[in-house]
């Protein structure tokens, strides 16, 4: 689920660019050495103001927002046909250079309650495509399903997802654990009706205060909540993963973002080895106990989320940032070592 207004709301093996396949650092691009990819200004302004990206690149229609140490940072609009065509129109952009560029999708999402709680910072190892499904109207599934969701080519809710329909992507684990690594003792800001929302949740980690960590994204274009769709999205990550990943935030755009990273860096354009993916909790994908699935959907934007999460999207990301513009000569030929 992302919020309700104001969202963000077959694993691919991908290639590294070759010394001149796809770089324009001859051209005089810019060479950029983080690029951060919102969804929306009210994830991107944060970000902006933390890192002081007041430099304005001007290219293929995107309006880039860079510092003098190279970082920069664009936001594509929501859902995955405008995260697409923005970022495919930056990938194969004239005016930078991102063949050694560190990507970082950055966004807000819902949250599973039994992974996080509102404000948390999730780091994903998988992304998982949960739109890729055959759908009957849970008041005419058969009797003893949990849902009315399958997978294309399956006859049941339990059946994998497989082919062209599995969607999944995983990010580098090396430069999942450099993120983890320095991010992890990130101090997040939280909010009193937050605070307040999520007492209504009887057990950890809804009821704590939002950390750092490490778990999965389901994506799709339709916005979901609910007690038997959380499940789903739970389950639907198990299958996808073979059950490696842990489903906990659930937004919109990352699979399409994911799938025009993994074609450039077949191009040479990106190298997909320095892609990772940072959402925060503004809301809860379902319910506390008697809370209605529509009352939990309806009332996300009361619950006091909104604002941590997009200012813990910055706090989270810049330590990580300056790790890597610091030490550039050690991070300029791949992921350090620990």
């Amino acid at each position: 689920m992302r919020l309700l207004l104001l969202a963000a709301c077959s694993h691919h093996a991908a290639s590294s660019p070759g010394d001149a396949a796809g770089s324009d650092a001859a051209s005089g691009a810019r060479a950029v050495k983080v690029m951060i990819v919102d969804m929306s200004p009210i994830e991107g302004t944060p970000i902006t103001t933390a890192l002081g990206l007041t430099d304005k690149v001007m290219t293929n229609g995107l309006t880039l927002d860079c510092n003098s140490d190279d970082v920069c940072e664009v936001v594509t609009q929501m859902g995955y046909a405008n995260a697409a065509a923005s970022v495919t129109a930056l990938a194969y952009s004239s005016a930078v250079d991102l063949s050694h560029a560190y990507i970082v999708i950055a966004g807000i999402a819902g949250i599973d309650p039994a992974q996080g709680t509102l404000g948390t910072a999730a780091w994903a190892r998988y992304a998982v495509d949960i739109g890729y499904a055959n759908e009957l109207d849970a008041r005419e599934m058969p009797s003893g399903w949990p849902y009315g969701y399958f997978a294309i080519g399956g006859t049941t809710p339990s059946d994998p997802p497989t082919g062209d329909y599995r969607g999944t992507f995983q990010l580098d684990e090396r430069f999942l654990q450099a993120a983890l690594r320095l991010t992890r003792d990130v101090q997040l800001t939280d909010s009193q009706t937050a605070a307040t929302a999520r007492m209504a949740y009887p057990s950890a980690p809804a009821n704590q205060p939002p950390i750092v960590t490490q778990c999965d994204v389901v994506s799709s274009d339709t916005w979901f909540a609910g007690t038997a769709l959380t499940q789903r999205a739970r389950d639907w990550m198990k299958l996808a993963t073979n059950g490696a990943g842990t489903y906990c935030t659930s937004a919109q755009e990352d699979n399409a973002t994911l799938e025009v990273l993994t074609r450039a860096a077949a191009a040479g354009r990106v190298d997909f080895t320095r892609v990772a993916l940072l959402r925060t909790a503004s809301d809860f994908s379902a319910p506390y106990p008697n809370q209605t699935d529509s009352d939990a959907l309806l009332g996300a934007l009361a619950e006091g989320g909104l604002g941590p999460s997009t200012q813990n999207l910055a706090k989270t990301l810049a330590p990580l940032v300056q790790a890597i513009v610091t030490d550039w000569s050690d991070w300029q030929t791949g992921v350090p070592a620990s």
